[in-house]
């Protein structure tokens, strides 16, 4: 039940997650969950409005458990985590998968060199997806500019059409793509750009990374200046983006639990700190959930 009902039954919120911490401290006592680590994935989630109200989740690839979580979202943050882990486990990392977030990766091939970064490929189809996005305004500003306006607005319509996956097109949605190929080249490469990266990590292997080259190089001389400068991102993160597609496991496991956490929030009514968080998220995704004194 929310936290605030069981709050109600005679016992403050305070109490509640005094509790709660206290039986999660002894179910964890026995147990090791750094243990055995070898592909893990970094991930960060807000916990709350207002600045700082973050929290870094490490998941295991291959149990699906959440194996370390702690309030914060920076350089020293990651740091705690190999410092839990110790230098002797940290060698024993294979893969770490996280997004492109600049206060991962520096310190994971600090720590961790052996271990391949694999970037994850939602963010990275992300990225063109978001260069995409800018073209279009930039395009459509233009218009308006030169009192075109009712071209600026066919630009905006054909919003969702660019944005999806081509699989995914209505037959409406690749009329509207037709028609951009034909009145605008510029808007028709930057999507054609942004699914060529997104096939490439569909393919995956030899030919995923071979894509992944192509169409990097093809960003680079396509004199559009969004996607140059994703090029240039592309370019930054290659060796993290071929790690991924050549078997590296993706983050997607830790990004979904994004949406569990917000489960959890959701059916607590919110929580009051990062700690009565963090141990919901053991509980419940932890694997340390105790069994019940009644059994």
């Amino acid at each position: 039940m929310p936290w605030t009902r069981a709050a109600e039954l005679r016992i403050t919120w305070e109490a509640l997650a005094s509790i709660c911490a206290r039986v999660a401290a002894d179910a964890a006592a026995g147990a090791d969950r750094l243990d055995g680590l070898r592909r893990i994935g970094i991930d960060e989630k807000s916990w709350g409005k207002g600045r700082g109200k973050f929290l870094v989740i490490v998941t295991d690839h291959d149990s699906s458990r959440v194996v370390w979580a702690a309030q914060g979202r920076d350089q020293a943050t990651v740091r705690r985590f190999f410092g839990d882990l110790g230098e002797e486990r940290t060698r024993l990392l294979t893969h770490v998968s996280a997004d492109g977030a600049d206060w991962i990766h520096p310190v994971v091939r600090e720590k961790a060199p052996q271990a391949q970064i694999c970037l994850d490929a939602f963010h990275v189809v992300k990225w063109a997806g978001e260069r995409l996005d800018d073209l279009r305004r930039r395009l459509a500003g233009e218009l308006r500019a030169a009192g075109r306006g009712d071209e600026a607005a066919t630009r905006g319509g054909g919003m969702w059409a660019l944005r999806k996956d081509e699989r995914k097109l209505t037959p409406g949605q690749r009329g509207t793509l037709a028609q951009i190929a034909v009145v605008n080249k510029p808007l028709d490469k930057g999507y054609l750009i942004k699914e060529q990266i997104r096939e490439s990590f569909k393919v995956k292997g030899s030919d995923g990374s071979k894509l992944m080259r192509g169409v990097t190089a093809w960003a680079h001389r396509c004199r559009i200046p969004e996607f140059t400068a994703l090029a240039r991102t592309l370019s930054r993160y290659k060796d993290s983006i071929h790690a991924t597609l050549d078997g590296g496991p993706s983050n997607g496991r830790a990004e979904a639990l994004n949406a569990q956490v917000n489960a959890l929030i959701t059916r607590a009514r919110g929580f009051c700190t990062a700690t009565a968080l963090m141990n919901m998220i053991l509980f419940v995704h932890g694997g340390i959930c105790p069994d019940s004194p009644y059994a």
